[in-house]
């Protein structure tokens, strides 16, 4: 039982340590250079210290190697679910002054334009992008450096913004929900005590921008009057604190829902949440796709001739989108070599079709070479590679019937016997589906003593095969 009980205890200690997250975080100081130039120092955010305190950096600034608290646990909750096998994220640091709402409609968020003495001090802003989480936190520093272990600024996290969907892809016409999730600690006591109790007033701002062109889709100011610029596209927020303890930490909620999507609300949105004097946003890349329905024609067969051509092949991909990036491939598909191969011929695409809901649709086409014998019962595929399908792409294909002389490449007259006429000794087709050919001609021609079927339609006789001498 004492082994089975380490064992126990072993494994409780390595899931602490994997859902620890990273203790340290690594990034850069970004400021203004001076003509439009900009420097970027190294930085790092210690979140959590260790059993023997802060680690010595000696290669970083002391007012840039950060001892983070973080009251509200946001910024180190998004760490702990951090995948190990993932990329190191990218983290900028910047200055960061307190300033009233510049935006008419949040006025009301500060109603005295004049920051109060309680954010008097140093401010920085942390940046955090990466594929599972984005996020802003808003981080106060203390004047000078602490210079016991080791040379270390200790900051604490005011504000943080937080997304899980950095990068959604949404299918067209489907619902888009953009999460957001943002939380507030005041930084004094002083600064909490100047408040009612319960959360502070906010506003929740979303944005979007695309192909240089940028509004605003909602803005609100939860319990707060002021005219509201009106909702766009039919967009929905969750806007509301998720608890009124008195005095913090806080937690609130900026989701947004965004109906039915199109491609033009592709682009980057921007979710700001604005307290008094406080701003933090995140920034997320919304894209659109719809996958390709691919078809071909003629199918499911093709007919030719031994030493002619196979008639001209057309692979449908219809209403996909984004239009850039398709890839359309020929192959041959078993025949006297086997397995799968590049198929040879004239190969050529047509222009884009553009279609109201956004979407595109174009053709591929392929003239096969003359055909052998040999290739009797090979198969001609389309297949079409497209960011909105898996890496092996989609395809389709249709079965090439070489009909001639050789007694192996006639038909079955077993299997399909509405197909033969043993008298008179010349072609012939079978008298009641001749009686329909002139309604159909486009579908056939004559060839040679051969029949070759190309687009075969004249209903229940869909299966006949060509009479041959």
């Amino acid at each position: 039982m004492k082994s089975l009980s380490l064992l126990l205890s072993v494994a409780l200690g390595l899931v602490n340590v994997v859902s620890a997250g990273p203790a340290a975080i690594e990034c850069w100081f970004v400021e203004d250079a001076g003509r439009g130039s900009l420097a970027m120092k190294p930085a790092a955010l210690l979140l959590r210290p260790g059993p023997g305190g802060p680690p010595p950096r000696p290669d970083l600034d002391p007012k840039l190697y950060l001892s983070v608290d973080d009251p509200a646990g946001t910024l180190r909750s998004a760490f702990r679910r951090y995948p190990r096998d993932a990329a190191a994220p990218h983290c900028e640091l910047s200055s960061f002054i307190p300033l009233p709402a510049s935006a008419n409609w949040a006025r009301s968020l500060t109603p005295e334009q004049r920051c109060p003495r309680a954010l008097d001090g140093a401010w920085l802003m942390v940046s955090i992008s990466s594929s599972v989480f984005s996020l802003s936190s808003l981080l106060r520093q203390q004047p000078e450096p602490q210079q016991e272990p080791v040379l270390i600024t200790m900051a604490t996290v005011v504000l943080t913004v937080l997304t899980h969907t950095p990068g959604p892809r949404i299918q067209m016409g489907q619902d888009a929900v953009l999460d957001l999730s943002f939380s507030y600690m005041p930084p004094t006591p002083e600064a909490a005590s100047s408040l009612a109790p319960g959360p502070p007033p906010f506003g929740l701002e979303w944005r979007r921008q695309h192909l240089g062109k940028g509004h605003l889709l909602l803005a609100a100011t939860p319990g707060l009057g002021g005219k509201i610029p009106a909702t766009q596209e039919g967009a929905v927020a969750f806007a509301a604190w998720d608890d009124d303890e008195p005095w913090g930490p806080w937690t609130g909620n900026g989701t947004i829902w965004l109906p039915a999507v199109q491609p033009f609300q592709e682009g980057t949105y921007l979710a700001i949440v604005h307290l008094p004097y406080l701003q933090g946003q995140v920034d997320l890349e919304l894209s659109v796709y719809k996958s390709p329905k691919v078809s071909l024609t003629p199918a499911p067969l093709v007919w030719a001739a031994p030493g002619k051509t196979p008639p001209e092949l057309l692979c449908h991909v219809n209403h996909f989108y984004p239009s850039e990036g398709l890839e359309v491939e020929w192959e041959l598909r078993g025949g006297p070599e086997g397995g799968s191969r590049k198929a040879e011929g004239q190969k050529w695409l047509s222009s884009l079709r553009h279609h109201s809901d956004g979407s595109v649709s174009l053709l591929g086409y392929l003239q096969p070479p003359p055909v052998t014998t040999e290739q009797h019962g090979a198969r001609y595929a389309c297949r079409v590679y497209h960011s909105s399908l898996p890496a092996s792409g989609r395809s389709v294909e249709v079965t090439l019937e070489v009909v001639g002389d050789s007694p192996h490449l006639l038909p079955d007259a077993d299997s399909h016997p509405s197909a033969f006429s043993r008298s008179p000794p010349h072609p012939i087709l079978s008298p009641s589906f001749h009686s329909c050919l002139p309604d159909h001609l486009q579908g056939f021609e004559r060839e040679e003593n051969t029949v070759k079927a190309l687009t075969p339609s004249c209903g229940h006789h869909h299966h006949l095969w060509p009479k041959l001498l």
